[in-house]
């Protein structure tokens, strides 16, 4: 049963049925195709793919691949907020941030509240509120565009095609079963989490303003190598964004403008708590004086918050 569910995912979620797509250039997770209206049955094949998940749930087996976090948030019916986009279109993220942290009408910015998407060769242009083809985005209403625009890059006309999906899964899971989990224990509950290969870790990560011999490196591996596997992928989940590792391990790690390797890099106080850098698989790992400072720490980190210094 369990090689079952586990060839039967790798088949359906295959990103050529044009069902589903990868989430990023730097995420190996799956989100909805918007495109995959070209088949006409697609509703009916995200129906039977809904209740497939939520057996291999039921029964306690892997698939194969997994979804993006926003998705899962969507399983859990829990609000989508822009910092989630990162994870799925760092571009578009980036563009939304600048929007927020600059003043648009000193750059002489002409934008609307519509935007223009292509499928399929066509390009389409879609009003974000009634008669926004019209209405100009200023520095007083900016904030409703940018969250009207994560909504959107979040949608992108996929509703019916989530609906059916979370249909078939409720079928066989009541999806207020799920209430209880975050995204990201929904995450390792359908995908379970790889044994972590500690060696190839070490042969793949990068330092910044630390060397492998710097006290806090040592004494990060030390933490590494004391943790269960379940602390490791929480990390590793933590910086890189997902608990999955590519086939060819840490080695082949993709961040945002391609190939990206493990990355600690030496920033802040000792008083501060570790960030990261999901598209940049990188994190900011403070100079602490002690390695149970450094434990406690990350362990906070990685633990006790939900998204906690991520960006």
């Amino acid at each position: 049963a369990r090689e079952w569910f586990f060839l039967l995912s790798h088949e359906v979620l295959n990103p050529m049925y044009c069902l589903f797509e990868y989430a990023g250039k730097s995420n190996y997770c799956l989100q909805i195709n918007p495109a995959s209206t070209i088949n006409p049955d697609h509703l009916s094949y995200f129906c039977f793919i809904g209740r497939f998940i939520a057996m291999a749930l039921f029964h306690g087996k892997f698939i194969d691949t997994g979804f993006s976090l926003p998705f899962y948030k969507r399983m859990l019916n829990k609000k989508l907020t822009i910092k989630d986009l990162e994870s799925i279109d760092t571009e578009f993220y980036n563009s939304l941030i600048w929007i927020r942290d600059n003043n648009i009408e000193e750059c002489n910015l002409e934008m609307y509240f519509c935007v223009d998407m292509e499928l399929l060769g066509k390009v389409t242009s879609h009003e974000l509120k009634s008669g926004g083809s019209n209405l100009l985005v200023t520095e007083e209403n900016k904030e409703e565009y940018i969250g009207l625009m994560a909504e959107w890059r979040f949608s992108r006309g996929v509703q019916e095609q989530t609906k059916a999906f979370l249909d078939g899964f409720n079928e066989v899971v009541p999806l207020q079963w799920l209430q209880y989990f975050d995204e990201k224990e929904l995450e390792v509950m359908l995908c379970g989490m790889q044994e972590v290969d500690m060696a190839d870790w070490q042969r793949n990560t990068v330092y910044r303003h630390y060397t492998r011999n710097s006290k806090q490196i040592m004494w990060f591996w030390q933490f590494i190598k004391e943790a269960d596997n379940e602390v490791r992928m929480r990390l590793m989940q933590f910086v890189t964004g997902t608990c999955r590792l590519p086939l060819g391990g840490f080695a082949e790690l993709m961040g945002s403008n391609g190939p990206q390797k493990f990355c600690v890099e030496k920033v802040g106080k000792e008083t501060w708590l570790p960030r990261s850098h999901t598209c940049f698989n990188r994190l900011d790992l403070p100079p602490y004086k002690s390695y149970e400072q450094l434990k406690e720490k990350l362990l906070f980190a990685i633990e006790e918050t939900e998204g906690f210094g991520q960006e």
